[in-house]
């Protein structure tokens, strides 16, 4: 039998270690940025162009490479950052695997600039495909430039997988962020399609965190320090009241690196146990820095993941130390059985001076003193009782009782009612305009039909009654709106205001109504009509999300995803309670729909079960 075995030629393999290394554009943004960050630059500079598909580009004031450097950089499992496997468990650098740009340089175009601070000159080099196509000597800047253009040219099927622009930007916008956060004492810049989207100069945490995500976050971070001998936790939890419906703000740093931890989440949503609404989540920045030794990095493709020597201790350490932010700077409530709430000074009495009360007794107060103007004539004074205070709550008020003098004032008597009109349908049988409707654990709707029962979900059901209600509001550009009394001020990061510019046209189309959008803030004036002012900032964090989640998908149209979003933000919810009138208008408004079947999101609305069936069950 012939062998079958054969040893993959390098540019193929390069292409498979691509496949786990570089997933879309973000993964080159993120293998760029540390590969900088190694370099030892302290300014940074990232550029991109359609999301990344056509380039991403990376500039650094690093140490640089020299001319074999250059060259040997794109090899498979060549890396300056380990010697030998004692060194995987003491890294205090990003990459370290050697499969980054040999990865990228398989699937794209890569031009390689850079020049080492003793060198006259620099070197460029350019690779197509793994293929080296040139390598000439240049005049360049200290530090390097690297390039990748035309991301997956030779993988036209992996291309097609790629999102839309909008989402594959929401990508490289996360890295970047987590890259930058991770660094504040580094400088940090991005341009987006020759648009500057953010400039991070060097700061404290605390400031890189407003700059990136606003300066409205300044008032909602609360401080977090603690120091053990096995675990060093700093950094900002966001406070309850500014919870988000999204994950979007939740991040984790090991020894300066991004990582995803479900276990040490749980952490922090324990310690926020009893202060976050129902559906919501936690804002945190913590650093947690620990001994390389008790740590294994090496356990995944993008090193997103760490396994701990023992989780427990720090679970329990991170718990704690949260717990005790929130409780110090009063965010959380405080149990005492010994405090009078009574006794506490007022706000606008804070800076008063104390004062004794000083008593004052009116000594010639007599409670008795009519008696004593009676019997003791030698008082130097009589008051006259004050009866005009009261008495003159009467004056004009005569009693009519005494005014009859016949029964003839009654003989008529006229009441107000309403006016009937015959009703179009003899009202023979009134038992059969008794509610047929009935709620099941606040939650389903129960009604009968001819043929046995029907079950509804309220949610699904309500969630197609407004989709095809803000779709035809969409495409016929109506809609009515409720005025605001007061303008709705609403915060939001710069990449927010981005995505709500993008929509504000279909927004108005649906009722919403904005007088000013400009820098952070975003104003409101009028809202569609049902939508309550508290829900209008948790409707549009939701549509946000969606839009940069691209939820459902790409083939559908920015008003379908609209509609969609907004239809599930505003349906009533499980565990509401409904009157008998509003079960059945939802459920006359579900059959009046073009397909009552499903919901936006193609799930069940209904379920049929007829009397057959219901007798099968008692055999």
């Amino acid at each position: 039998m012939a062998d079958i075995i054969q040893l993959l030629p390098d540019h193929v393999a390069n292409q498979i270690a691509a496949g786990e290394v570089v997933q879309r554009p973000a993964s080159v943004v993120k293998e760029l940025l540390e590969n900088a960050i190694d370099a030892g630059a302290n300014t940074i500079k990232l550029i991109i162009k359609d999301a990344g598909k056509t380039l991403v580009q990376v500039i650094d004031n690093g140490k640089g490479m020299s001319n074999t450097d250059a060259r040997l950089s794109f090899e498979r499992h060549a890396t300056s950052k380990i010697r030998s496997a004692e060194d995987l468990f003491q890294l205090d650098t990003k990459g370290f695997r050697g499969e980054a740009l040999a990865s990228i340089a398989a699937i794209a175009h890569v031009e390689l600039k850079t020049k080492q601070e003793s060198d006259d000159v620099g070197n460029c080099l350019i690779i197509e495909g793994s293929k080296v196509i040139a390598q000439d000597v240049i005049v360049t800047p200290k530090g390097s430039s690297i390039s990748v253009k035309n991301l997956f040219f030779n993988i036209p099927a992996r291309r097609n997988f790629l999102k839309s622009d909008t989402v594959e930007l929401r990508h490289v916008i996360d890295e970047f962020h987590r890259v930058a956060l991770a660094h504040p004492n580094i400088s940090f810049v991005m341009y987006n399609n020759g648009s500057e989207n953010f400039n991070l100069p060097v700061s404290n945490y605390r400031q890189r965190i407003v700059n990136i995500f606003g300066n409205k976050t300044n008032e909602k971070l609360v401080p977090v320090e603690e120091d053990t001998e096995v675990l060093k936790i700093s950094g900002f939890v966001g406070k309850p009241e500014f919870a988000k419906k999204t994950r979007v703000e939740q991040y984790f740093f090991v020894n300066n690196r991004f990582i995803r931890s479900p276990y040490l989440n749980h952490a922090i949503s324990s310690a926020f146990e009893g202060l976050l609404k129902s559906g919501t989540h936690a804002s945190y920045f913590l650093n947690l820095t620990v001994n390389p030794q008790t740590i294994d990095i090496n356990i995944h493709p993008t090193k997103t993941e760490i396994k701990f020597d023992d989780e427990h201790t720090l679970y329990a350490l991170l718990r704690s130390a949260v717990k005790h932010s929130l409780g110090q700077f009063n965010i959380a409530p405080v149990l005492d059985f010994e405090r009078d709430p009574t006794l506490d000074t007022p706000y606008s009495f804070k800076a008063s001076s104390t004062k004794i009360p000083k008593i004052e007794v009116n000594k010639s107060f007599n409670p008795f003193k009519d008696d004593v103007i009676s019997k003791n004539k030698a008082v130097p004074y009589k008051k006259e009782p004050v009866t005009a205070a009261w008495e003159s709550l009467y004056v004009g008020l005569e009693s009519k009782a005494n005014s009859v003098t016949s029964k003839e004032d009654y003989t008529e008597v006229q009441f107000e009612t309403e006016e009937r009109t015959a009703s179009i349908f003899d009202d023979d049988n009134p038992l059969e305009k008794t509610h047929t409707t009935y709620q099941l654990h606040n939650k389903y709707i129960v009604s009968t039909i001819k043929s046995g029962m029907m079950i509804i979900d309220q949610h699904r059901a309500h969630q197609r009654v407004l989709y095809e209600d803000f779709l035809k509001n969409l495409t016929i550009k109506e809609a009515a709106s409720q005025q605001l009394l007061f303008p709705l001020q609403l915060h939001f990061s710069p990449q927010d205001i981005v995505i709500i510019n993008h929509l504000k046209e279909g927004l108005e189309h649906t009722g919403f109504i904005f007088s000013n959008i400009k820098g952070e803030l975003a104003e409101i004036t009028g809202v569609p009509v049902g939508v309550p002012e508290s829900e209008v900032s948790i409707i549009l964090e939701q549509l946000i999300s969606d839009v940069e989640n691209e939820v459902p998908d790409s083939h559908f149209s920015a008003s379908d995803l609209l509609a969609k979003s907004m239809a599930k933000s505003l349906a009533i919810k499980t565990g509401q309670s409904l009157q008998k009138d509003e079960q059945e208008h939802l459920v006359n408004k579900l059959f009046a729909c073009k397909e009552p079947n499903v919901s936006p999101t193609n799930r069940t609305t209904f379920v049929t079960m007829s009397v057959d069936e219901l007798d099968k069950k008692f055999i």
